[in-house]
């Protein structure tokens, strides 16, 4: 297996907000008007957009939400948590990125508009290189970055994890 170092140069990986490195691979020319789209949404919107995501072992990509569903894409490496909370709901459900499916892995995986996730590699991996596609495509105006306080009183069951994968 190749070391995260391969994949972060060969990609041109950069410091991504949420923690870890990205790359914006894909950006559709063609734009949904505002005026078409749901009003959660403050202007016009790609078709579609996708990154590379690449995190290494003791990193996390912190508790946050966007106004578009995204599909997350196995690569390289190993498994990959990513954790949803459900506003609609309170509860939490776990998805694992990887190439083993008898191990409760998959290739891909969607997590729905206005979900709070983050991800993390899994316990033992040392590194996993993923895809994130968003349509209508990604917009720094529709991401939010959980408030650790705010998330722990709306998911008070699941402060454990919102304390570990969240900024103080």
């Amino acid at each position: 297996m190749k070391p995260a170092s391969y994949w972060v140069e060969k990609y041109n990986l950069l410091p991504h907000p949420e923690g870890g490195y990205y790359s914006e691979t894909y950006r559709a020319g063609e734009s949904i008007l505002k005026e078409t789209l749901p009003d959660r949404f403050t202007g016009d919107r790609s078709f579609s957009t996708g990154i590379y995501f690449l995190l290494e072992a003791g990193q996390f990509s912190a508790f946050h939400r966007i106004k578009s569903d995204e599909m997350w894409h196995f690569y390289a490496g190993e498994a990959l948590e990513i954790f949803v909370l459900n506003p609609e709901t309170g509860n939490s459900n776990v998805i694992r990125l990887g190439r083993d499916p008898e191990n409760g892995e998959t290739f891909q995986a969607v997590v729905p508009a206005g979900s709070w996730f983050g991800s993390r590699p899994a316990s033992g991996s040392s590194y996993a290189l993923v895809g994130c596609t968003v349509a209508p495509g990604f917009d720094f105006e529709d991401f939010e970055m959980a408030e650790r306080i705010v998330l722990i009183s709306e998911f008070p069951k699941y402060s454990g994890l919102i304390q570990e994968m969240t900024a103080p």
